[in-house]
């Protein structure tokens, strides 16, 4: 619930103030270019969208009602032929698959941030390795239409794409219900530290989306969704509530996809991958997060020159005995405080969702009493592994 109007916080009743949102029904009669509504998520047939988007002033209408569900509305959409040829979905699985039979061969086990260690395969920054490794094939598959027309829709032009392959094993066990990038990331503690109206920005900062690479019947376990939970304030600070987590359990919606449909969702939609029940299918979707072009600074800035270069000062302030909050305001106006972007291969989370940043590391030296040269070898390891491989 809202403590007030400026700050959120995980307790009183979280349960009814999902359960205010999310029993609601999604009525088709509400989407003039939806095909269908099912388990309260709004269904698109692209051979039908594929001729209603073909001029700027009917585009602009699709957009503006895929906006509007993905806010307003239930917060999923899908796609159904989103590839209607199925080919290019193949060719690019076969990249991944081979990434993935690399990724065994040196003995690495890539996990999700949700999931049990080894109940699943990921392939983190896959949209680079395939850009890489087939350029044909990534040609091929970015040129569809819909994948631009939903990102339009939600962040406007000169968006940016990442995308990440997970497979979900046979056996492999689901997700914890969870809300996405960015405050979904942190702990409930730190994104408490945000006022109300960022925990309303975060969701419109950045889309979530799967693209089905294997048919995705209900046995294989899609992904389970809860519509209409985006719009639950407090909801970045309630996910880990078991009334909630229990909830979530007896009420999901889970949509069968077949290869080369998808979905997209509003991050803030509570949801998980479900459990693959088979015994001999792997479960693959390349998921697809695409981050607003506003989410960025002004200027480039060197701020690991900058941390390196003020750290003996610090050092001196905290010595002449400066506050923890005075030493904190500088480290805040110099190092980056945000861990992403980063390179998930080789700098993954060891204590939570997110890895260290770098005004961790300065606030980690300072604390030691590390000396600057050890600080200045700390932060070019750092910028190391964010670093991608090149090929």
């Amino acid at each position: 619930m809202r403590e007030s109007t400026n700050w959120v916080t995980n307790t009183g009743d979280l349960l009814a103030e999902l359960r205010s949102h999310v029993e609601t029904k999604t009525l088709v009669s509400e989407y003039k270019f939806a095909s269908a509504v099912e388990q309260n998520v709004v269904i698109y047939d692209c051979a039908t969208l594929s001729k209603q988007i073909n001029d700027t002033k009917s585009r602009r209408e699709v957009m503006a009602e895929l906006a509007r569900a993905l806010l307003a509305g239930p917060g999923i959409v899908a796609f159904k032929k989103m590839f209607e040829d199925t080919s290019v979905i193949d060719r690019v699985s076969n990249v991944f698959w081979k990434i993935i039979d690399e990724q065994h061969a040196r003995g690495e086990a890539k996990g999700d941030h949700y999931a049990i260690p080894g109940s699943n395969d990921r392939v983190w920054n896959v949209q680079e390795k395939l850009a890489l490794r087939d350029p044909e094939a990534f040609v091929d598959y970015y040129a569809n239409d819909f994948i631009s027309l939903v990102a339009t829709a939600w962040l406007g032009p000169a968006y940016q794409i990442t995308t990440q392959v997970n497979v979900v094993n046979p056996g492999g066990d689901a997700q914890q219900p969870h809300r996405d990038y960015h405050l979904g990331f942190l702990t409930d503690e730190t994104a408490m530290d945000y006022p109300t109206h960022v925990h309303l920005l975060s969701p419109v900062l950045t889309l979530q989306g799967a693209v089905a690479h294997t048919d995705m019947p209900r046995e294989t376990g899609p992904t389970m969704y809860l519509p209409h939970s985006q719009k639950m304030v407090s909801g970045y600070v309630a996910w880990r509530n078991p009334e909630i987590k229990k909830y979530f359990a007896d009420n999901y919606s889970q949509l069968s996809l077949d290869k080369g449909d998808g979905a997209f969702f509003n991050p803030a939609v509570f949801h998980a991958a479900g459990t693959n029940q088979t015994k001999n299918t792997k479960r693959m979707a390349n998921l697809t997060q695409i981050g607003s072009a506003f989410g960025r600074t002004l200027e480039t800035v060197n701020r690991q020159q900058m941390s390196v270069s003020i750290y003996p000062a610090l050092q001196q302030r905290k010595s002449a005995g400066w506050s923890e909050c005075a030493l904190e305001n500088v480290i805040a106006a110099c190092s980056e405080g945000y861990a992403f972007p980063t390179n998930l291969d080789r700098d993954p989370p060891l204590h939570g969702l997110a890895p260290q940043s770098q005004a961790d590391f300065v606030r980690q030296a300072l604390r030691n009493g590390d000396p600057p040269r050890q600080l200045c070898a700390t932060l070019d390891a750092l910028l190391t592994r964010q670093q991608t491989d090149r090929i």
